[in-house]
């Protein structure tokens, strides 16, 4: 049984979200998806518009996700290697990175293989928080 896992805050959920699921789902038999805590959320200095308790919610929800956990910290090797994942699915923006190229060292060390998947055109948690925040903006000089 090929074991996969990836990870996110999740917030704001979208279809580029789902697009990731859902080609993560097809490269595994059983994927595991880490949802970002508040707290994590925090340090990373930002502020989920939807709490962990919902946002992980809807990721068990999703037919593609076999199982979601908490994400406590940024360690996904050891995430990895204590759910028995083989492989780790993560967005392309990271590809080529010398962080990312250190990664890709470890995680071959410990048999477990990086694969990237491009994201999705034009959209993006930010963008719509962006967007949200325009909007209430333009809602509210419309009232003054």
């Amino acid at each position: 049984m090929i074991i996969g896992y990836t990870t996110g805050v999740y917030d704001l959920f979208h279809i580029g979200h789902l697009n990731l699921l859902k080609s993560a789902k097809g490269m595994c038999d059983k994927l595991i998806v880490g949802v970002t805590v508040d707290e994590l959320v925090a340090y990373k200095g930002k502020k989920a518009m939807i709490p962990f308790e919902d946002r992980i919610e809807i990721i068990r929800s999703i037919k593609y996700v076999d199982a979601a956990i908490p994400q406590h910290d940024m360690d996904k090797l050891s995430a990895c290697k204590k759910i028995g994942a083989q492989i780790l699915f993560v967005g392309d923006d990271w590809y080529g990175t010398e962080k990312w190229q250190e990664y890709e060292k470890e995680f071959a060390e410990a048999g477990i293989k990086i694969v990237y998947f491009p994201y999705t055109k034009g959209i993006s948690s930010t963008k719509i928080t962006e967007a949200l925040n325009a909007v209430r903006k333009d809602n509210l000089n419309d009232l003054k």
